[in-house]
């Protein structure tokens, strides 16, 4: 992780090395590899762009694979790489909540196309009031997942079914059990499937 001590506000972007069949698996399977790897490129770029220098808090972009760490010609050179590592979803952002610098931190996906910095603002205000913040998605998961890590760095993923209608369920009922306070964002929609992929263009 990077060097030095921070108690910035800190925002983690999670994202795949772009290659065909490796990534928007299930939306593949409505829209065809090709245009689904499209999407992909485009939108993390754009997310990227839009959210990754404000000066309100600083970014990292957490990359997989981790041979993905060396790929600079995909990623900004501006903005630092960390490895994501292995494990389930659950077991990588909570290494990166763990192993961060000290400081309220905000974890997204790359390819959300409704992410903007103002709400990204939001989580990091709510984490002002509230040990943890999440942004539910239409599909029953969360395109957003903080904590404030303060005054101690909580455990929020075991037994959290992901890519499931219960995925924000079962994570915000692990918050609450430990007795922590939980903020809920605006609820975004996350692009997983070709009926998500056409609704999207439609909005367009």
């Amino acid at each position: 992780m990077r060097p030095g001590v921070a108690l910035d506000p800190q925002l983690v972007i999670m994202a795949k090395r772009p290659q065909t069949g490796r990534v928007k698996t299930r939306l593949a399977r409505g829209i065809g590899k090709a245009e689904a790897l499209r999407f992909f490129r485009s939108e993390s770029a754009a997310l990227i762009r839009r959210v990754a220098r404000d000066p309100r808090w600083q970014t990292l972009i957490a990359v997989s694979p981790d041979s993905a760490t060396h790929g600079r010609g995909i990623w900004p050179s501006d903005i630092p790489l960390v490895p994501q590592g292995r494990g389930d979803l659950g077991a990588r952002m909570g290494r990166l909540f763990d192993e961060l610098p000290p400081g309220p931190a905000v974890i997204i996906g790359a390819d959300i196309p409704g992410i903007t910095r103002r709400h990204i603002a939001s989580a990091f205000a709510a984490l002002g009031a509230h040990d943890a913040v999440l942004g539910p998605a239409e599909d029953g998961g969360y395109w957003l997942v903080g904590l404030r890590r303060r005054p101690r760095i909580a455990e929020i993923f075991g037994n959290v079914r992901w890519s499931s209608e219960h995925t924000f369920a079962d994570t915000a009922r692990n918050i609450r059990r430990q007795g922590l306070s939980l903020a809920v964002i605006e609820t975004l929609a996350d692009i997983d499937t070709g009926d998500d992929f056409r609704k999207w263009r439609q909005t367009k």
